[in-house]
C-alpha cells in the first residue's frame, strides 16, 4: 500500500530539502513549493496530493495560513500541516484538521502526524 503524496511547502531551499528528505526518509512521495502560489498551482494539476505540509512564512500576498484556508476550501480533503519558526498559532486559528508544529519542529512527531492520515 502506496502513503500518501505530501506537498512541502517553503520558500528556503535548505529547509525544504531537509523536510523533503525527512518526509521521503518515511516511505512518502513528494512534490515542493516555494511559495503559494507554486502549491496552487501544483494542487490544480496533480489530484494526488492527499497532504501540505506547509511554513506559514512565505513569499508573496499569500501566507501559509491564507493558503491552508484556500486549500480547506478547495480541496477539503487534504490534510494540513503548518511550521513556523516566528509565530504559534493558536489552534482554533487553524483550518479544520490542521496542524500545527513550531520549528524546529520533532521529526519524530511530524512523521507519526503524516503516517496517522493513512493512504
Amino acid at each position: 500500500m502506496s502513503k500518501p503524496l505530501v506537498l512541502v511547502v517553503e520558500d528556503e531551499p535548505l529547509l525544504r530539502l531537509h523536510a523533503v528528505s525527512l518526509i521521503e526518509d518515511a516511505g512518502f512521495e513528494t512534490l515542493e513549493a516555494g511559495s503559494a502560489d507554486e502549491a496552487i498551482a501544483l494542487l490544480e494539476t496533480d489530484g494526488r496530493i492527499r497532504i501540505v505540509f506547509s511554513d506559514i512564512d512565505l513569499p508573496g500576498d499569500m501566507n501559509g495560513l491564507r493558503l491552508a484556508a484556500a486549500i480547506r476550501e478547495r480541496w477539503p480533503p487534504v490534510e494540513l500541516i503548518l511550521t513556523s519558526g516566528h509565530v504559534t498559532v493558536d489552534p482554533a486559528d487553524l483550518p479544520e484538521r490542521g496542524h500545527f508544529f513550531s520549528k524546529p519542529y520533532d521529526a519524530a512527531k511530524l512523521i507519526d502526524t503524516l503516517n496517522g492520515f493513512g493512504p
